[in-house]
This record gives C-alpha cells, structure tokens and sequence, in this order.
C-alpha cells in the first residue's frame, strides 16, 4: 500500500469515527429529550477547575434538582468521589489512552441508569482542550472552562472549543492580582471567536459569580 493510500484510508476511518459518533450523540439527544433532562458537556484543561466548578455548582442544585455527573477521566475517580461529596450521584468512566469522552460512552451509562430518577446530567470531559472538539455528546449545553493560569492567550490557541460552545468560563479570576493577565482581552477575544457565547469571569474559591453560571446553565 502506497503512502498516499495510507493516508486516504485513515481519512476513511476518522470521518466513519465521527459519524457513528454524531449518529449516536442524535440518540442521546433523544433520550435526554424523552425524559426532559438538562445536559451539559464541561471541557477544558486539565487545572481549568472544571472539577472545582461542578462542586459549586451541584451544591447549590442538589437541593432541588435530582443531578447525575459523569466524569471523564484517563484514570482514577478522584474527581467524581469529590463530586458525589456534594450531593449528586456520580459515574466515572476511566478512558485510558482516549483524551476525550465521545457519544458512545455517554451511551453506555444512559442505557444502563434509570433516566426517569435525574432531572439533571452534567459531563465533565477529560482535561483538554483540543480533543473533545472532535466528539458532540448530544448535551443540550456545551460549556468551556478557562482559567487566567492557563495565560491570557490559552482563548485565542484553542479557538475550536469556544466555536462549539454556549457558554464561556474564564475562572480563578481571584487570582488576578498574583498572575499578570488582560482578562479585559481574554473576553474580546472569545467574542470574537464567537459572538453568541455567554461568557463569566467565576472564583470557586470566593464564589464569584457563579450564581451566575447557575442561572445561565438553566434558562
């Protein structure tokens, strides 16, 4: 087989990959639909505090909301024991050498839960920031978690992400008079990639903002 071949034949292969993908995340659409849950993808790298964010969040829903997290991981369920902490049942799923979640995983745990007892489904991706581009999951809302650790520049290299989401989270912003950012810039700049996202500057630790982040998630 020719070199020009190879290549050809793992175009085939990616683009068969991402239609069996969207064809199940279309199913998983459906299901959500069916039992009228609000689902959410949350990506980003790893440290963006997606985890730190969910806790937040969770917390403040579980009062009222029945809420099931799936967490995406390469190993471990650290993230998903921190999470079931607050109040909300979790599911790990450990992808080994995949660095992203894609819709047959998410699949998998749909088929295999009683969906009528969640009113709520949040997905924490694995920590990346290029990856999960590739893969809808079929969620109602993607949203995309940034931190200004990550540098002012992280919107502007990664630009995929913020194209395919809804909502926008510049987080740790507490840190903002240790770590020298233009978080002014980090807005305009994913304004400028996408117009229509919501975008919030949030702090786990002092709870800034993420009211806010609540409020957007469920409208």
């Amino acid at each position: 087989m020719s070199e020009d071949d190879k290549v050809s034949k793992i175009i085939e292969l990616n683009e068969d990959l991402i239609k069996t993908n969207d064809r199940i995340a279309q199913q998983n659409k459906e299901l959500f639909f069916k039992y009228k849950i609000k689902s959410f993808d949350i990506v980003g790298a790893i440290g963006a505090g997606k985890t730190s964010l969910l806790e937040e969040i969770v917390e403040n829903l579980s009062k009222n909301y029945r809420i099931l997290v799936i967490n995406g991981d390469i190993t471990t369920r650290i993230d998903a024991d921190r999470i079931e902490r607050r109040g909300a049942r979790s599911i790990q799923i450990n992808t080994g050498r995949e660095c992203a979640l894609n819709s047959y995983h998410i699949s998998q745990v749909l088929h295999n839960n009683n969906l009528s007892e969640y009113d709520l489904v949040f997905i924490e991706n694995v920590g990346n920031l290029i990856c999960p581009s590739d893969f809808i999951l079929g969620v109602n809302k993607r949203v995309v978690v940034v931190s200004i650790t990550e540098g002012e520049w992280v919107i502007k290299k990664h630009p995929l992400l913020f194209k395919m989401s809804d909502i926008a989270i510049i987080n740790k912003i507490d840190l903002l008079d240790v770590v020298e950012v233009n978080l002014e810039q980090m807005i305009r700049d994913a304004m400028d990639i996408n117009p229509n996202l919501k975008i919030f500057t949030t702090s786990c630790k002092t709870g800034e903002n993420i009211p806010s982040v609540i409020k957007a998630l469920l409208e």
